[in-house]
């Protein structure tokens, strides 16, 4: 057996690297960036020349959306996914910034040598925020919870779906697919996972937030509740939830890294307009604020008193088609669509420099990356011709929704929205603009009730299958994959990647699967991003990640 001890390997090049300059956090060596200065503290654990911690650490963080929902495996909001981070831990997590994969609940791990047996050695004194000791029996209720439809815990009767843990494992129990064959509980603190044949990205999936664990007898206790009741082991507990106003999380005092987090209160503030938001932070009355308008970036990067931060890129935003409805279940009229939108004068408009045209489903940073492909041009004249091809050359009509609440990969929906609208005007189309509440938003084009919808996906384990399965494979209807799109051929070399070891015959299938895609043309590739923020600077260690999704364990607050 070949054991993988990263943190012990990074702590000491940690150690190495920063001798004279690292802090004494616990168990955080790896929360630092290779090019953080990091100063040696003083006698009271405070660099020399930072401020004193303020009195009130109470972080007060505004975002554009409400969550849908605490359940974390049950949703793929990113408005969600912020909160849930804070209360909830998987086995491994990733690196401050990078998806490259560290202990968490599990503190070490080994893989044997049939590359199909991984155990798991779980953190000893863990404990749930009820109270409840966190073991291996709760390892295992959680991961049969979502793969098996028939387990009490799944909640299928109350419409619960897990679908970024089908796509992710390869679907659910009793699927040919499912990768997952055993999960053998050795102690109480030792736990074996069998899969059925070598996973790629196995380890990566298990550091995902969607996989992390709840208090079985939390699960017990609230039902299908748990949704609003989300109980973890997370540096923060769950307090409150005014729905459209603000959810409310505690510092958990039983946290099993000692002295963290450093924060007593974290506020996650709805505030829809960006502008609202960037007023409230000069005012003093906020501390963070996600979906910065680009424009204000350079603005503010040297403003006093603030503090602006950069995501890498690691998303796509687009225009999702839904497949089921007429005339878009015509790949002539999806290309003329896509021949229609000017995306160097959308990214000119509302990105300032901060994006890229997007003509794969996937960042160009990601395994598979088909850089070959033609991207559609900007092409009204061509667009009009497909249409006529089609049988539309007298155009139609079509309600066009637009996300209510800015997103790291489209910072400004409604203006977002009137760019397209002129776009198919230019070809004979006429959009209505159609928008709604974030949460029932999410919900109806789940639903199937949308004509051409505004999304997008982020990254959050660095693997292309996380894009192009959940997205754009069958397994993924309706719940991540809202174009309804089915290609056997796609979902065929999807699979075969999901479980090819050799990277370089899984980026020739990908690539493959993504010239099959854009042929097919589900949905208009609009933009990749590069997300903004801006923060206070009495705001201490915040690192944005770039799946999105922090946690704010090392955070605080200065005077």
């Amino acid at each position: 057996m070949e054991k993988t001890r990263f943190w012990l390997f990074l702590l000491s090049l940690a150690f190495l690297l920063f001798l004279a300059a690292c802090g004494d956090k616990e168990e955080a060596a790896n929360s630092g960036t290779d090019d953080d200065e990091v100063e040696a503290p003083d006698d009271d654990g405070e660099a020399a020349d930072d401020p004193p911690a303020a009195a009130d650490q109470t972080l007060i963080f505004a975002r554009g959306g409400d969550s849908q929902s605490l359940d974390y495996a049950s949703t793929q909001d990113g408005e969600s996914s912020r909160i849930t981070v804070q209360i909830y831990e998987s086995l491994l997590k990733f690196s401050e910034n990078s998806f490259d994969v560290e202990p968490s609940l599990a503190e070490d791990w080994e893989v044997a040598d049939d590359n199909v047996t991984y155990t798991f050695y779980l953190r000893e004194g863990v404990k749930f925020h009820d109270g409840t000791d966190f073991n291996a029996e709760a390892v295992k209720i959680n991961f049969e919870r979502w793969s098996d439809p028939d387990h009490e815990f799944s909640f299928k009767e109350d419409d619960y779906a897990y679908s970024v843990y089908g796509n992710q494992f390869g679907g659910f129990k009793g699927d040919e697919g499912h990768i997952i064959e055993e999960i053998n509980i050795i102690n109480d603190f030792e736990i074996e996972f069998v899969l059925k044949e070598p996973f790629g990205a196995f380890l990566q999936n298990m550091a995902m937030s969607y996989f992390a664990i709840t208090s079985p007898a939390a699960l017990e206790e609230y039902g299908p509740a748990i949704n609003e009741n989300p109980v973890g082991t997370g540096p923060f507990q769950f307090v409150s939830w005014d729905k459209n106003d603000k959810i409310i999380l505690d510092k958990f005092e039983d946290y099993w890294m000692e002295g963290y987090p450093k924060l007593d209160r974290v506020i996650f503030q709805v505030i829809p307009d960006n502008s609202a938001r960037l007023t409230a932070l000069r005012a003093g009355e906020i501390d963070i604020m996600d979906g910065l308008n680009p424009d204000d970036y350079e603005l503010i990067k040297n403003e006093p008193g603030i503090q602006a931060f950069e995501r890498a890129t690691n998303n796509f935003g687009y225009l999702g088609f839904n497949l089921n409805k007429e005339p878009f279940d015509n790949p002539l009229v999806r290309k003329a669509m896509h021949h229609a939108v000017d995306k160097e004068g959308l990214i000119s408009l509302l990105y300032a420099g901060l994006a890229e045209p997007a003509k794969n489903p996937l960042p160009p940073s990601y395994l598979g990356y088909n850089g070959d492909i033609e991207p559609y041009e900007y092409n009204p004249e061509l667009a009009k011709e497909l249409l006529e091809e089609a049988g539309y050359g007298d155009g139609f009509e079509f309600d066009l929704w637009a996300m209510p609440v800015a997103r790291p990969y489209m910072p400004d929906p409604e203006r977002a929205a009137e760019v397209l609208q002129a776009n198919f005007a230019e070809i004979g189309l006429t959009a209505k603009i159609v928008t709604m509440e974030w949460a029932t938003y999410l919900d109806e084009v789940t639903y199937g009730s949308h004509d051409v919808f505004m999304l997008g996906w982020s990254g959050t384990n660095g693997d292309s299958d996380y894009f192009l399965g959940n997205l754009l494979g069958t397994v993924g209807i309706p719940d991540s994959n809202s174009t309804f799109y089915s290609n056997e051929e796609v979902d065929a070399l999807l699979a075969e990647a999901r479980t090819t070891i050799d990277e370089v015959e899984r980026a020739a299938l990908y690539e493959e699967a993504l010239a099959i895609i854009h042929e097919d043309s589900p949905m208009i590739t609009l933009v990749h991003s590069i997300p903004v923020l801006a923060g206070s600077d009495r705001v201490k260690d915040y690192v944005p990640h770039l799946s999105t999704s922090e946690p704010l364990t090392y955070v605080e607050l200065t005077e």
